[in-house]
């Protein structure tokens, strides 16, 4: 996979997600998707390379860094909560959704229960049993 999939994956993701919004806060360089105005997905290029910043629960996120050198800690983020993607082997449309989605679904369960488009809890529950 290249970074222009890798980045068309993600966006491609990321903007069916309900209630997510594009922004560019940070210059037309970095394209920001947020939920009820919480980011959850960052992509930009670093020295040329495409990357995709994640948020991630911790235990995954040392996980999925264990497995794959093309998982990182997250670029100008949290290291702890956040991990960066980059094109490469092991880095495939299925898993970019994946972890897509788990962003969202880890930022949507931290707004209070009044403002969340979904209940992060049964989200995409029934897509990954099938998959």
């Amino acid at each position: 996979m290249n970074g222009a999939t890798l980045h068309k994956t993600a966006a491609d993701c990321a903007e069916k997600l309900p209630g997510a919004q594009l922004e560019h806060p940070f210059g037309d360089d970095w394209e920001v998707f947020k939920v009820r105005g919480k980011v959850f997905i960052l992509m930009t290029e670093v020295p040329g390379r495409p990357v995709v910043i994640l948020k991630a629960d911790p235990g995954d996120a040392q996980t999925l860094q264990a497995q794959n050198s093309h998982i990182t800690p997250g670029y100008y983020m949290n290291k702890k909560h956040w991990i960066t993607l980059e094109a490469g082997e092991g880095i495939d449309k299925k898993l970019i959704k994946e972890l897509v989605t788990d962003s969202y679904r880890l930022v949507v369960a931290h707004l209070p229960k009044a403002e969340r488009p979904v209940d992060p809890h049964t989200y995409d529950s029934h897509t990954r049993a099938a998959s």
